[in-house]
């Protein structure tokens, strides 16, 4: 059987330095019909076990913890049996919304984890938050990269725990270096790929954050 990508779209909220926002999320998961993995924990348990159709989810991966990335990140666990990875870099992030629950595991650059005979490799890129990070799954032509690239340029790095520099370091070094018709499955809005938005870096450093 075969991995492939299953979407959804959540919608909720986003909070940060006093400040709250309606958002919409990205949640995919990667699998095939026995086993996956999901990407992030945004607003709406159910939409995301509607996705996972009671397939063994083997890892809820935490692109990163913004609070609209892993508000129901726990009770995904407590209903999946799977275990919550996050870089930790973004603990300090992550307990701004579970201050009394920890992460299942750890994520870290160049850790591979196995899925419906799928390889992802984790890619450290820090700048949106400190432990931001993406998933290459090279077999299957796609990255998934939470809110560090989006379809126009670079995740949002105006707020706390947040760095222009590095994002854009992050972008040009462990993104823009896959294949160009690699896939770019972001955390919000549309997917993009490689190819497209590696001709407008020097575009975005001038725009700065």
């Amino acid at each position: 059987m075969s991995a492939r990508i299953d979407h959804a779209v959540t919608s909720g909220t986003f909070s940060l330095d006093g400040q709250t926002f309606d958002v919409d999320n990205n949640v995919w998961v990667l699998g095939d019909d026995t086993e996956c993995v999901v990407f992030d924990a945004p607003h709406d348990v159910k939409a995301i076990t509607d996705v996972v159709a009671g397939r063994r989810v083997l890892a809820i991966l935490a692109t990163h913890a913004h609070d609209d990335h892993v508000r129901v990140a726990p009770e995904l666990s407590e209903a999946t049996g799977a275990p919550v990875l996050l870089h930790p870099a973004d603990l300090p992030v992550w307990r701004l919304t579970h201050p009394d629950r920890e992460p299942g595991g750890t994520l870290s650059d160049g850790q591979v984890i196995e899925v419906a005979g799928t390889r992802l490799e984790v890619l450290h890129t820090p700048g949106h938050a400190p432990g931001a990070c993406c998933f290459h799954a090279p077999g299957l032509g796609a990255v998934f990269t939470g809110d560090t690239l989006f379809q126009g340029g670079p995740g949002a790095t105006g707020r706390s725990f947040s760095d222009f520099g590095l994002i854009i370091d992050s972008i040009r070094d462990r993104l823009l270096v896959l294949p160009p018709e690699t896939v770019v499955h972001t955390g919000h809005g549309d997917s993009t790929t490689i190819g497209a938005e590696s001709p407008h870096l020097d575009e975005w450093i001038r725009r700065g954050h």
